[in-house]
């Protein structure tokens, strides 16, 4: 049965929502190579200012058909050797054939990169269908197992609590899943949602089915609301119509739009946090405030300075 969630159990006798939070959470970010001079610096900006809350990871993402590959690999590269923080690179299955994939996971080992997030990858064509490579891998399934044949990777799979648009059902899609996990996976991240009800029902349904590796659900916090709706109609999620309301107006007022954002996002991963979540992955589309804020009202801290104050 999935966990109810009510005001009163995440903050009895009218506490504070985030009162006397002890910061048990793990945190993970997630970035993307950048283009430009400009692009690269706000990128180091927001690893240098996420790296105290020392995440369990960091991922890089993988631009379709391996269009990013050289950015994604210098990216991986360097935020291993410069911020010294584990960095996960993605790979996808689109427009790459086996060898091409075997080539690239072999340059990520040799770089020093131990975790992969395996995904199918989207079409290419927006509105188009997925078409494997005549001599690729046909799923996220399929690529994983290859991973864990070329070496000991790490490895996050997608999942999704409102289904996949190209799913045929609730069911299929959790089949998938199950086949991607049964491959060899060690954990799921989510596509962004933004019902809690949704994640956690989603969680206690694999429960139910028998399946226990561990989900952790990924995070959006929205900074561009345009820009979130595009994403939300790509990937199936759905924007509660009290969640645009909250935004209209908000166009041309980015201070008061950031206030609004950081609001929404904090409470909906305390309502998480009271399901027993525990685990966090943001999407951060290399920015650092939104993420960081959420995770220091979650009790989150850098954590040489929470080793001092707990000292003192």
């Amino acid at each position: 049965m999935t966990q109810s969630i009510d005001i009163d159990r995440i903050a009895p006798d009218g506490a504070p929502l985030f009162a006397s939070l002890p910061g048990d959470i793990a945190v993970s970010f997630e970035f993307f190579p950048p283009k430009t001079e400009r692009m690269e610096q706000q990128l180091w900006e927001a690893v240098e200012k996420l790296a105290p809350l020392s995440p369990e990871f960091v991922s890089v993402t993988y631009g379709a058909g391996g269009s990013t590959r050289e950015r994604t690999h210098a990216t991986v590269a360097r935020i291993i050797t410069d911020a010294q923080l584990p960095a996960a690179a993605h790979l996808t299955c689109v427009e790459a054939s086996k060898d091409e994939i075997r080539q690239v996971a072999e340059q990520y080992w040799e770089a020093g990169v131990r975790h992969i997030v395996a995904l199918r990858g989207d079409p290419t064509t927006p509105g188009g269908r997925f078409q494997p490579h005549p001599q690729g891998h046909a799923s996220a399934a399929e690529l994983v197992q290859a991973l864990k044949a070329i070496a000991p990777f790490e490895i996050s799979v997608a999942a999704y609590p409102e289904i996949h648009p190209e799913a045929h059902s609730a069911q299929s899609d959790m089949d998938n899943l199950k086949r991607k996990l049964d491959a060899g996976a060690d954990r799921a991240i989510t596509q962004f949602f933004f019902r809690p009800e949704a994640f956690l029902s989603f969680r206690d349904r694999l429960a139910a089915a028998g399946i226990d590796t561990p989900l952790v659900p990924g995070i959006l916090p929205v900074s561009n609301v345009a820009q979130t709706r595009k994403f939300a109609a790509l990937c199936g999620a759905d924007i509660p119509a009290w969640m645009d309301h909250l935004f209209e107006g908000l166009d041309e007022r980015p201070a008061e739009r950031k206030l609004v954002a950081a609001t929404i996002a904090a409470e909906f991963c305390r309502r998480l946090y009271a399901g027993g979540v525990r685990d966090f992955h943001f999407y951060t589309l290399n920015r650092a405030d939104l993420s960081y804020a959420i995770c220091h009202m979650l009790g989150r801290r850098p954590l040489a300075r929470a080793a001092q104050e707990q000292a003192a």
